[in-house]
């Protein structure tokens, strides 16, 4: 297809591999945010092409595996009362809470409804009014546009049944996590070409700064990855410490500013949870006081539901870069798409999710891990 097959032409990818085999002195390992990149990497076997000199690492980049496991108990208890309509899409349906997922709400009879937007499920207040809707907002800086113009034009209309149970969570400070967890071994990031595009790259650039770490936001295609990691090495080998930007098709430092005036009229940003890893300052994105009547854990009173997390899931491990997939002893076993024990292996974006997908759970492990 046009404008899509330039960009996983085999020969330059092989051309690009080459060039980053021709600028390495010494090991070093990167780090890819986002769950799109994760499955292009998997997917193409990005990982298993590039020299031994550079080792790939997966990170905190699928806003639906970090959803707090408490949100995912929370969502669940909402949906199963007799006067909602709960809307979420797809990706959250099977994401395992303590002891149920939405899925299984929906079969036992809930009003749970895949929307494409949360204009959607406004549309559906205004249709039923007789009936409290919810919707459930999970995303990075990506998606809260959206979901804030549907809390904006949901107060605008006075729709009093309309409601947002908000899990939004921020890039920046999840990298500041991962920079300074104990036994840190990256050294280089891919940023998301999908955030930068709403926030520019701007913030990133004290991040580098003060970490002495390269940032390079990409694009989703394999020849997009394997230039943002060319440019990671170059820098790293150059020991130049500053924000690149690959997706210039794409993204501008400065970012979709109607977008952000839109994020910050509804939300305002606040500590936020991470499953698996826990709570991470000045990371999510909270509605503001005169907004608060649509959020849903306080209408609902849901705030202090205490959740179960699974003792054999590694997904934290795996969303911090310390391990891989197929280390986790339950991947491929205990642990299913059928049979989730975490959201990493069902997320669309989950990296546990790719690795099975792709067969990669056929030899568990063996495909990018390397002697340190």
């Amino acid at each position: 297809m046009k404008y899509i097959d330039e960009f996983r032409d085999e020969k330059i990818a092989r051309a690009l591999i080459r060039q980053i085999a021709g600028r390495l002195t010494r090991e070093w390992v990167v780090m890819e945010v986002c769950g799109g990149q994760t499955h292009t990497i998997v997917k193409y076997g990005l990982d298993q092409m590039l020299p031994e000199g550079v080792r790939v690492v997966h990170g905190p980049g699928c806003p639906v595996c970090v959803t707090p496991l408490e949100k995912i108990d929370q969502a669940i208890a909402i949906a199963g009362l007799d006067d909602v309509i709960f809307c979420s899409f797809g990706d959250m349906m099977r994401v395992p809470g303590s002891a149920s997922d939405l899925h299984q709400v929906k079969a036992a009879g809930g009003d749970v409804r895949i929307v494409y937007s949360p204009l959607d499920a406004l549309r559906l207040a205004r249709e039923n009014p007789a009936k409290k809707v919810v919707f459930f907002a999970v995303g990075f800086e990506t998606t809260a546009p959206a979901n804030a113009l549907a809390v904006w034009q949901a107060a605008r209309e006075g729709l009093g049944n309309f409601f947002m149970l908000v899990s939004h969570v921020r890039v920046p400070p999840a990298l500041t996590a991962v920079l300074e967890a104990p036994g840190n071994r990256v050294q280089g990031f891919l940023a998301a070409g999908h955030v930068c595009a709403v926030m520019g790259t701007r913030e990133y650039e004290p991040l580098a700064e003060q970490y002495r770490v390269p940032i390079v936001p990409t694009g989703f295609e394999p020849l997009d990855i394997l230039d943002g990691i060319d440019r990671l090495v170059r820098l790293l080998e150059a020991g130049e410490a500053r924000v690149e930007n690959q997706y210039t098709r794409v993204v501008s430092r400065d970012g979709n500013l109607a977008a952000q005036e839109r994020i910050f009229s509804v939300f305002e940003i606040c500590d936020q949870k991470w499953r698996g890893i826990g709570e991470i300052p000045a990371s999510g994105f909270r509605l503001k006081k005169d907004f608060v009547r649509h959020d849903a854990a306080v209408a609902f009173d849901v705030r202090d539901i205490a959740p179960c997390e699974s003792a054999l899931c590694m997904s934290g491990d795996v969303l911090k870069g310390l391990k891989t997939p197929g280390d986790c002893p339950a991947f491929a076993s205990e642990c299913t798409p059928e049979n989730p024990l975490g959201a990493t292996m069902v997320s669309a974006e989950g990296a546990c999710a790719a690795f099975y997908h792709y067969g990669r759970h056929e030899k568990a492990g063996d495909t990018i891990r390397r002697k340190d």
